[in-house]
């Protein structure tokens, strides 16, 4: 038992990087991320703990399989401009898995994905200037979260789009970031929240035409929410074992 315990405690966890793949293929956007968002994230988080897959809107059932889905730990994901197009039966199927113990990394835009907004039972709208790059600075207001760790007080992406206060999301369970922008914008940039047994953050930066998501502070962030997302061992127990009480 405890052998079988130790080899599974060593497992990667296994992370699907979802990306909506719209604007990174128009060349205004392609000297950023020339082979997309989703290759380079996938890039950079690569680590002997994690089992990295990519999938984009245009792959078979929109990237997100229920087989996917089901090999699946923790779903990042990145969309801007076709949320629109994300079929109802692939939230339903999402949601479902999220519900099961999937973590969920949202970023940037996935505010208005509908996934976000099934989830979080809100909008997500919020006020944003995309006229000209701000810089941005990220407050650590949770320095004990793990998310936080590694990271320091604060650090500033010299280009971003800002995003303003009200943002329409339900109180965080736990705030991480807050974020200030050089146009005077305040923003909650980290939050997590816990729908069933899946846990989700969101995380503001990584608008397409900026540099954010080769940053080392934006990646280690991105790398401990991963890891702070995978599944409970009790939840994976309560999906093999009907945990109701009994007398």
């Amino acid at each position: 038992m405890s052998n079988s315990s130790s080899s599974s405690s060593k497992a990667p966890l296994r992370v699907l990087i979802w990306n909506e793949f719209r604007q990174e293929r128009d060349a205004r956007y392609q000297t950023v991320y020339p082979q997309g968002i989703h290759a380079a994230l996938h890039g950079a988080l690569t680590s002997p703990d994690l089992l990295i897959g990519v999938s984009t809107l245009d792959d078979p059932e929109q990237g997100l399989s229920e087989q996917r889905l089901a090999e699946t730990d923790v779903l990042v994901w990145w969309g801007h401009i076709a949320h629109e197009e994300i079929a109802d039966d692939v939230v339903d199927r999402v949601q479902r898995r999220v519900l099961e113990g999937m973590g969920l990394v949202a970023l940037h835009s996935a505010h208005e994905a509908k996934i976000f907004a099934r989830l979080l039972g809100t909008s997500g709208a919020l006020l944003w200037r995309t006229n000209e790059p701000r810089a941005e600075t990220l407050w650590l207001v949770n320095p004990a979260h793990p998310i936080g760790a590694g990271v320091g007080p604060s650090f500033v992406l010299e280009e971003e789009e800002a995003f303003g206060e009200w943002f329409d999301i339900p109180e965080p369970d736990e705030l991480v970031f807050v974020s200030w922008f050089s146009s005077g914008e305040v923003f909650r940039s980290g939050c997590c929240f816990q729908r069933g047994r899946g846990r989700i953050f969101y995380f503001r930066p990584g608008h397409e035409t900026f540099r954010s998501y080769y940053d080392a502070n934006v990646l280690r962030v991105i790398g401990n929410a991963i890891r702070w997302a995978r599944p409970a061992l009790e939840a994976a127990a309560g999906a093999a074992e009907d945990q109701r009480w009994r007398p």
